[in-house]
């Protein structure tokens, strides 16, 4: 079983950054495609962005695209969101999703993931 744990969050001015990382224990970390989603009150767990195993090809919402970078450093389990350009829209929970990996395609889907943190709030104030 993979175990993950976010951490970074917290509350930032609009304008401004965060990065969030996402550590994993329990098995290798090798072989899995990360994620983060992030679901704001009443609303959706929505797809932020995702990052394969090999390859490190990434992919990203729109809303975020030119404003977010995702990372992986495999040596240290860990993945990262780097936050900037941070806007009230922004503000949610954010989740670390991990799958197995099955190759360069990326997955934008919370139901193609199998394993979740247990998130860290965002919030950004105007």
């Amino acid at each position: 079983q993979l175990q993950l744990v976010e951490s970074g969050g917290g509350l930032v001015q609009a304008g401004g950054s965060l990065r969030l990382s996402c550590v994993a224990s329990g098995r290798t970390f090798s072989g899995y495609d990360m994620g983060w989603f992030r679901q704001a009150p009443g609303k959706e767990r929505d797809f932020v962005a995702a990052i394969v195993w090999r390859g490190g090809r990434t992919a990203y919402a729109d809303s975020v695209k030119g404003r977010f970078t995702i990372s992986r450093d495999n040596p240290r389990n860990t993945v990262y969101l780097q936050m900037g350009s941070l806007k009230p829209e922004d503000t949610a929970v954010y989740y670390c999703a991990a799958r197995g990996s099955t190759g360069n395609y990326y997955y934008t889907s919370r139901d193609e993931y199998d394993y979740w943190g247990q998130g860290t709030q965002v919030t950004v104030s105007s």
